[in-house]
C-alpha cells in the first residue's frame, strides 16, 4: 500500500500555537512531547453577518405565526412543543418573543392579582432584568430575591401581562379597560416607554365621559401633561363631565379641586346636582345609608365650594332650596342674599365663576347686501374646516336679515366623516345689521387636529340676507390655525370664497 503525504501551506494570516502540558510544579514538560491540541488563530477577520442578513428573503415563519404563538401563550401558558423551534425564527427579537408567558426555561413565577383573582405567570429573570431596573435590582441586586414565586397583589393580571408583552416582544397592546392598570404597572416597575405610550393612549381617548376619573389618576401618577389635558376637557365640556358616571367615581380631593375651579364652564345648578350624585355614591362606598343627612356629611366643607348664591333665583328656589341638603338658616340667608339690600354673610362662595371666554374665527374679509342678496330657501349651507390644535366648537356666528329686523330658525350641525357629533335647533333675532349672531350647540364639541369636519346650517326666515365675501382658505385665530375647504353637503352656494357660516365660535 502506498502512503501519500500531504503538506498544508498555511497563509501568513494564520499561525499555529501549541498548548503545553504542565507538571505538578507548573514547569513546562519535555519539548519532545507532542502538543495536546492546536488552535488556529485568525489574525485578519472579516465583518460577521447576522443570520437575517445572510438569508434576508427566507423567513420560515410569518407575522401571523408569531402572533398565534403570542395568543397561545396568553391563553394557555404552553411551552413550544416543536424541537429546534429556534430555527423557525430568523431574528433574536422573534425568538425572544416566543418566551413571552411561556413556562419553557422559566426560572421565576409571579402570582399576580388580589386574593380570589390571582393568575400565575412565568418569567425569565434575565429578560425581565434587561427590561426593567426594578427587576434588575430584584433578581441581581444586593437584596436580590431568592424566591421562585413572587406575589404581586396590587397589579391586575391583564396589566402585568401587557407589561411582560412589551418587555419580551417589544409590542404595546393597550385597551380602554386595562390602560390605567397598565400605566400603574409601568410606573411601579419603571418601564418609561410603556408608561408614555399609556399616557398617549389616554390623551387620545380622553373625553368628557372619562375626564374626571383620568384627572384623579393623572394626579396619582404624577403626569402633568395628562392633568392639563383633563382640565381642558372638564373646563370646556363641564356639564357633560359633571353629568357623567365617571364623576361619581372620583375621590373627595379631586371633587374639591373641581368645585374650586374658576374656569368651569357650567351652570351652578348643574354643579350642585353633580355634587349630590357624587355624595349618594360616596355613601354607598362608605356603607352608609343614603339619606339627606349622610349626603351632607360626606360632602363636608366641600358643599361651601358650590357657588349657590350665583344660581338663577328659579334654579335655587326649585332646586337647591328644596333639596334638604341646606340647613334652614342657610336657605333663609341665601334668599335674603337674593332680595335684601343688606346682604348677610355667607360661608358659600358668592362670586360667579369666570368660565371660559369664547373665541371667534372669522373666515370672510367683507360682507355684502346691496346686490345678489342671499336667499336661504330652506337649503343647506355648509363648509369644511380643520385645525392644528385640539379645540371645542361651541357654536356658529351667522348673518341675519339685510332688509330690517327678522327672526330666524337655525338648525346647526357638526359632522366628521358623515357622523353627527353635535346638532341643535334654535332661534335667533337679527336686528338688520351686518353683525353676526351666535347660535350655540347644547354642549361644546371636541375637535381633534389635522382632521376635516363639516359645519352645516339650514336657516328658515327672511330670505334676503347678508353674505360673506373674500373668503380665506387659512385663518389664524389666537394660537389656532383654521383651514377651510368646500363641502359637498352645501346645496345653497356657500363655499370658501363666499356665503354663510362666517364664524366658528370655539374654546381653546
Amino acid at each position: 500500500m502506498k502512503c501519500l503525504t500531504f503538506f498544508l501551506m498555511l497563509p501568513e494570516s494564520v499561525k499555529i500555537r501549541s498548548k503545553k502540558r504542565s507538571n505538578k510544579k507548573g514547569s513546562p514538560t519535555n519539548s519532545n512531547v507532542p502538543p495536546v491540541c492546536y488552535e488556529i488563530i485568525t489574525l485578519k477577520t472579516k465583518k460577521k453577518k447576522m443570520a437575517a442578513e445572510i438569508f434576508p428573503t427566507k423567513k420560515p415563519t410569518s407575522t401571523t405565526t408569531v402572533q398565534n404563538y403570542h395568543q397561545q401563550n396568553l391563553n394557555n401558558n404552553n411551552a413550544i412543543p416543536a424541537t429546534n423551534w429556534q430555527g423557525l425564527y430568523p431574528t433574536i427579537r422573534e425568538r425572544n418573543a416566543v418566551m413571552f408567558n411561556n413556562d419553557l426555561m422559566a426560572d421565576v413565577h409571579f402570582v399576580v392579582g388580589p386574593p380570589g383573582g390571582t393568575q400565575r405567570l412565568p418569567g425569565h429573570r434575565y429578560v425581565l432584568a434587561v427590561g426593567s431596573s426594578v427587576f434588575l435590582a430584584m433578581f441581581y441586586g444586593e437584596l436580590a430575591e431568592d424566591k421562585d414565586e413572587i406575589r404581586i397583589p396590587d397589579v391586575e393580571p391583564a396589566a402585568f401581562l401587557a407589561m411582560l408583552k412589551y418587555i419580551y416582544c417589544d409590542e404595546i397592546d393597550l385597551g380602554a379597560d386595562t390602560v390605567l392598570a397598565t400605566l400603574y404597572a409601568a410606573k411601579k416597575y419603571i418601564v418609561p416607554h410603556l408608561a408614555r405610550a399609556c399616557v398617549n393612549f389616554l390623551e387620545t381617548s380622553l373625553s368628557a365621559k372619562n375626564a374626571c376619573v383620568l384627572l384623579s389618576q393623572s394626579c396619582l401618577f404624577e403626569e402633568p401633561d395628562l392633568t392639563q389635558r383633563c382640565w381642558e376637557v372638564i373646563d370646556a365640556q363641564a356639564e357633560l363631565a359633571l353629568k357623567s358616571e365617571g364623576f361619581c367615581d372620583i375621590d373627595s380631593q379631586t371633587l374639591e379641586s373641581i368645585l374650586r375651579r374658576e374656569t368651569l364652564n357650567a351652570k351652578e345648578i348643574v354643579v350642585f346636582e353633580a355634587a349630590l350624585n357624587w355624595a349618594e355614591v360616596e355613601c354607598q362606598r362608605q356603607e352608609m345609608t343614603v339619606t339627606i343627612d349622610n349626603k351632607r356629611k360626606v360632602l363636608g366643607k366641600a358643599v361651601y365650594l358650590i357657588r349657590i348664591p350665583t344660581m338663577a333665583l328659579d334654579d335655587f328656589a326649585n332646586g337647591a332650596a328644596q333639596s334638604g341638603v341646606l340647613t334652614l338658616n342657610e336657605t333663609n340667608d341665601i334668599f335674603l342674599w337674593y332680595t335684601a339690600a343688606k346682604k348677610p354673610d355667607l360661608e358659600f362662595v358668592s362670586k360667579p365663576r369666570k368660565g371660559l371666554v369664547p373665541q371667534r374665527c372669522h373666515r370672510f374679509q367683507s360682507c355684502a347686501y346691496r346686490s345678489n342678496q342671499w336667499r336661504y330657501r330652506g337649503r343647506c349651507d355648509s363648509i369644511q374646516f380643520a385645525v392644528d390644535k385640539r379645540v371645542f366648537i361651541a357654536g356658529f356666528g351667522l348673518y341675519g336679515s339685510s332688509c330690517g329686523s327678522a327672526e330666524y330658525s337655525a338648525k346647526i350641525e357638526l359632522k366628521r366623516q358623515g357622523v353627527i357629533l353635535g346638532t341643535n335647533l334654535s332661534k335667533y333675532f337679527s336686528d338688520g345689521s351686518s353683525n353676526t349672531f351666535p347660535v350655540w350647540f347644547e354642549y361644546p364639541v371636541q375637535i381633534e387636529p389635522d382632521t376635516f369636519y363639516t359645519a352645516s346650517v339650514v336657516l328658515d326666515g327672511n330670505e334676503l340676507s347678508y353674505f360673506g365675501q373674500e373668503g380665506m382658505t387659512e385663518v389664524q385665530s389666537g394660537k389656532v390655525t383654521f383651514q377651510f375647504q368646500c363641502s359637498s353637503d352645501s346645496t345653497n352656494g356657500t363655499g370658501v370664497q363666499g356665503g354663510q357660516i362666517p364664524e366658528l365660535i370655539f374654546y381653546a
